[in-house]
Order: C-alpha cells, then sequence, then structure tokens
C-alpha cells in the first residue's frame, strides 16, 4: 500500500486537471489557457506529484518554496517560463504555499495532429529541461510572451470557427520559437558559468578514468555528467552546443578519442585493451568510432605516430 501511495498521480485529460484547479471544463477538450490573474485557480485538489499525459507551458512571475521536477528539488527566488512534457513528473514539496501562474497552457498532443508541429515540437529540447533550467526573461521578453499568451486566449475564447485551430497551433509555434531564441541568448549571458561548466565536465571526465568508474558503468553518459553537474541531458546538450557547436554526445566521443589516442601513442595495450579501458565493451564498436572520427583504424593510428 505504501509504494501506491508514493505513485504520482496521472492526469490523464485537460478536464482532469482543471478539476483539479477547481475550475470549470475547458471550452476545447485538447487546449486550455488558465489567467491566473483572472480565474479562481484553487490547489486543495492538485495531487503534490503529478504525471501530465499533455504538454503545459507556464509562466511563473514568482516562484517560492520547493518544486519537484523528476527525482530533484529546487529553490526558486525569481520567476520564469517553464515547459513540461507528457510524462514528465511535476509538484510541489513539504506543504510549501503555492505560487500561481499568471498564464498556464495547456496542450494534448492530439490538438497538433494534422500539422507539422505535431513532430517537430519534439525538436524543443527545453521541454525536458528541469525546473532550475526555467528561462528567465528580461522586461522587454515577458512582453513579448505575455502577449502571445494574451492572442492564444483571445483566440481561445472567441467563436470557433475552421481556422480557429490553425490560428492557434501558429500562436503556439510562435511562442516555441520566442523561447528558443530566447534560451540562446541565456546560453550566451551566462557564459561565465557555462565556461566554468566545461571545466567541470573536464574534471568529471579525469575523474570517469582515472578512478575506473568506467569498470563499473561501462562507457561515460550524457546522463552521468548530466546528473553530476545538476543538469538535465537536454539542457547540457544545448549549452555544450552554444559553446562547442556539439552536443553533449558529440562531446563525449571527441574526449574519448582524445583519451585513445594517448593510450595508443604511449602504451604497449592492444587495441581491445584500449577499447576495454576507455569503456566500451566489444572493440570493434571502438574500432569503429575511432574510424569515423580519425579516418583512421586504431592500429593505423599507432603505425603513423610510430
Amino acid at each position: 500500500m505504501k509504494k501506491e501511495e508514493n505513485i504520482p498521480h496521472k492526469f490523464e485529460s485537460l478536464s482532469d486537471a482543471y478539476q483539479a484547479f477547481g475550475l470549470s471544463k475547458p471550452k476545447h477538450p485538447l487546449i486550455g489557457i488558465i489567467n491566473g490573474l483572472n480565474d479562481q485557480v484553487q490547489f486543495d485538489g492538485l495531487p503534490q506529484q503529478h504525471v501530465l499525459g499533455f504538454y503545459k507551458i507556464s509562466y511563473k512571475p514568482k516562484l517560492s518554496g520547493k518544486v519537484k521536477y523528476g527525482q530533484s528539488y529546487y529553490d526558486f527566488d525569481e520567476g520564469g517560463l517553464l515547459f513540461a512534457s507528457p510524462g514528465q513528473i511535476i509538484g510541489r514539496f513539504d506543504n510549501e504555499p503555492a505560487v500561481c501562474s499568471e498564464y498556464t497552457l495547456l496542450i494534448h498532443p492530439d490538438f497538433f495532429l494534422g500539422y507539422p508541429l505535431a513532430k517537430t515540437v519534439k525538436q524543443y529540447g527545453f521541454f525536458s529541461y528541469s525546473t532550475n533550467e526555467a528561462l528567465h526573461l528580461s522586461d522587454e521578453e515577458k512582453a513579448t510572451v505575455i502577449s502571445i499568451f494574451k492572442m492564444i486566449e483571445t483566440e481561445l475564447n472567441s467563436r470557433i470557427d475552421e481556422l480557429s485551430q490553425t490560428v492557434v497551433v501558429s500562436q503556439i509555434e510562435l511562442l516555441l520559437n520566442y523561447a528558443d531564441r530566447f534560451y540562446k541568448r541565456q546560453f550566451i549571458t551566462r557564459k561565465a558559468v557555462s565556461n566554468n561548466l566545461l571545466q567541470k565536465l573536464e574534471d568529471l571526465f579525469d575523474d570517469y578514468f582515472n578512478n575506473e568508474i568506467y569498470l563499473r558503468q561501462g562507457l561515460p553518459t550524457v546522463g552521468y555528467f548530466a546528473e553530476h553537474l545538476n543538469l538535465s541531458p537536454s539542457y547540457l546538450s544545448d549549452m555544450l552546443r552554444s559553446l562547442t557547436g556539439q552536443n553533449a554526445q558529440q562531446h563525449i566521443h571527441d574526449k574519448l578519442i582524445e583519451k585513445a589516442k594517448e593510450k595508443l601513442s604511449t602504451t604497449n595495450l592492444s587495441v581491445s585493451e584500449v577499447a576495454f579501458a576507455l569503456g566500451f565493451e566489444h572493440s570493434q564498436s571502438f574500432s569503429k568510432l575511432f574510424k569515423s572520427k580519425t579516418k583512421l583504424s586504431p592500429l593505423e593510428f599507432r603505425q603513423s605516430f610510430n
């Protein structure tokens, strides 16, 4: 029974979520916008941990207490734009007072069916970001975001016609594209933090091999580094891409090749032994990656070096 009590409540439909907020059903079963300034939102019926069956985009002018995202808790003093995708676990913690979002947009994936956004929405990595990676907006950026929320709100509250869905989908795509631009700005303005992250990543990589962590966990993964840097894998990849032009997986592969070159040029280890020392289960996989990166097989590299 105790295990069942810890299972997060899943909101399958928007109507379920609206009911939990003490609101009447949305006008459209697949999309709804909650105006926290006008709607009388209640939090008593909202489970502390819950899973959404739909996308959620919300702007919180201020967050307090602790918010849970995944397995971690984050403190918030400032607000921001937050994104969640179907299947993510979110919720409040320790009975802290809830702070209502100024706007909350809920979209069932089926709303995008028949539109290109049904596929491209998955390309927006920030739907996989954690709460501590929220988009912090300048006053000008906030004005842009709020204006789009208001356009969507007006359209959803207007008389529905044959173009209503097309218009709203276009407005959502506009909001996502602005968020993408603003996130890229956030990476740039936090360059000092990003550069520090590169050094931390370098230290973690060295530690992974110096302490033989590869013996227990095999090849280093994006998830491993993201967890130790207190970032989501998507955010780590996007930060690295803004700094180096490569995502996290590509960055790891480059570091593996550097280690491989070092071992091939300074030791007498066989190719299989080098592969094992890097965390590869099969030397063929190592040789394939090495050749794809250097245009040489490990043996050819060693011979050319010598």
